[in-house]
């Protein structure tokens, strides 16, 4: 059976590419509702924002990103006893970090003027905002719950808003971020998952049977 996680993320992928494209052959200058978010922000950063969303640049890029939570969030399915599950979060939260750079390099979209931090190449799309839909995704995958759905959309929102606060990105480049994190983590899950539901019990998820179990 065709996993229900595949047709979502290609989907996914292909807004992200056409968005890219369109950003980076359609305009000249930024499109009037980044123009007009960057300004709205611009015109009133109060300081509790801007230091949430310093922390939030911190933990989102960088070394944190890149290094720290892969392995606690390995480690921590790893000690749950959810091997298959570890390994699909390592490969997705790698794929999604390739698939940035990629379309960074593609595009080469330059970032806002007024930035408040120091950024990398590409401004399209956004490699903190990619990485908190990936992170967000694969916890859902795993974790089919509500809470947990709300908390990763939180979560990436958050980030989304906080890269475009501190003007290090134009707002549909943190679109593009959604797109490609959370787009590459069903991909992944489409071909992971059902190993993952297989081969490891605590993820298991029994099929055409009642709630006592029963055929």
């Amino acid at each position: 059976m065709r996993s229900p996680t595949l047709w979502p993320g290609l989907a996914a992928m292909i807004a992200a590419t056409l968005l890219g494209t369109a950003i980076g052959t359609g305009y000249t200058d930024p499109p009037a509702v980044d123009r007009w978010w960057n300004e709205l922000l611009a015109a009133d950063r109060a300081d509790w924002m801007l230091s949430l969303a310093l922390a939030l640049d911190h933990i989102g890029g960088g070394w944190v990103a890149v290094l720290v939570v892969p392995v606690l969030m390995v480690l921590s399915l790893l000690l749950a006893g959810r091997r298959p599950g570890a390994v699909y979060a390592a490969v997705a939260l790698a794929v999604s970090a390739g698939a940035v750079q990629l379309f960074k390099h593609l595009y080469g979209r330059a970032r806002p003027e007024d930035m408040l931090v120091a950024s990398d190449f590409g401004s399209f799309p956004s490699g903190h905002v990619a990485n908190a839909a990936t992170i967000a995704t694969v916890l859902f995958v795993l974790f089919p719950r509500a809470w947990v759905a709300i908390a990763g959309a939180v979560w990436t929102v958050a980030m989304a808003f906080s890269r475009t606060l501190l003007a290090v990105h134009w707002a549909t480049d943190t679109v593009g971020g959604v797109l490609v994190g959370a787009g590459a983590a069903l991909l992944l899950a489409a071909v992971l998952l059902p190993r993952v539901r297989t081969t490891d019990p605590a993820d298991a998820v029994p099929a055409a049977h009642g709630e006592d179990g029963a055929p």
